[in-house]
């Protein structure tokens, strides 16, 4: 593939969505040609699942059926939106991918990192990041934002100990994978964050 893909990952009201805003406006600038998505999510059919994920009426939702969503909703993202812009020579910028669910389905819901990884690599095939940036920042700090949050959805409203077991997985990834995860500070002004996560991406996209 031509292009160039840049996940960003970390716990909930970590910072990802001004930092991807602001590095999408740094390579458009640049003369590149630019997609931003989500997950779940970023395309028709992957939103409808992001809807039904998300969607606090959903209590019931087993573990299980949780993480066969998220994979299903990733394999139409790939198949659609994220390996044509690859083909493409275009860069994507993807806020959240595989180690989502490999944190919070995995270690959050103990359903094991080995077996979400294996059931998501029918959905990526061989689609994995060029780059993941993973936001690191003070537990303390993630929860008075969240505190200012209205409007919380399904995974958001989880007990303590979910959250707790989510920010203790980011915080041991990076050594899961080290080639393709980078971990930056997030603490600092939203300019630092963004030059430190620009001299990350500059080093990968040199090698």
């Amino acid at each position: 593939m031509n292009g160039f893909f840049i996940t960003f990952e970390g716990p909930d009201a970590c910072g990802k969505s001004t930092q991807i805003n602001l590095l999408k406006n740094y390579f458009q600038d640049k003369g590149y040609d630019v997609v931003v998505t989500r997950e779940p999510g970023g395309t028709l059919i992957s939103e409808k699942i992001r809807a039904l994920i998300l969607d606090k009426e959903n209590k019931n939702m087993s573990y299980k059926t949780e993480a066969l969503l998220y994979a299903a909703s990733r394999a139409q993202h790939i198949d659609e939106l994220i390996k044509p812009s690859l083909l493409q020579g275009k860069i994507v910028i993807c806020d959240r991918f595989i180690d989502s669910s490999l944190i919070y389905q995995g270690i959050g819901r103990n359903l094991g990192i080995d077996k979400i990884y294996n059931l998501n690599l029918f959905a990526i095939e061989d689609t994995l990041p060029d780059i993941t940036i993973i936001f690191q920042i003070e537990e303390e700090e993630i929860q008075r934002r969240k505190n200012r949050r209205k409007n919380l959805d399904r995974l958001e409203c989880e007990k303590d100990e979910f959250h707790k077991k989510v920010y203790e997985g980011y915080k041991i990834l990076k050594d899961i994978y080290p080639e393709r995860i980078k971990n930056v500070d997030a603490n600092g002004t939203v300019k630092q964050v963004h030059e430190r996560i620009i001299k990350l991406i500059q080093n990968a996209m040199e090698k």
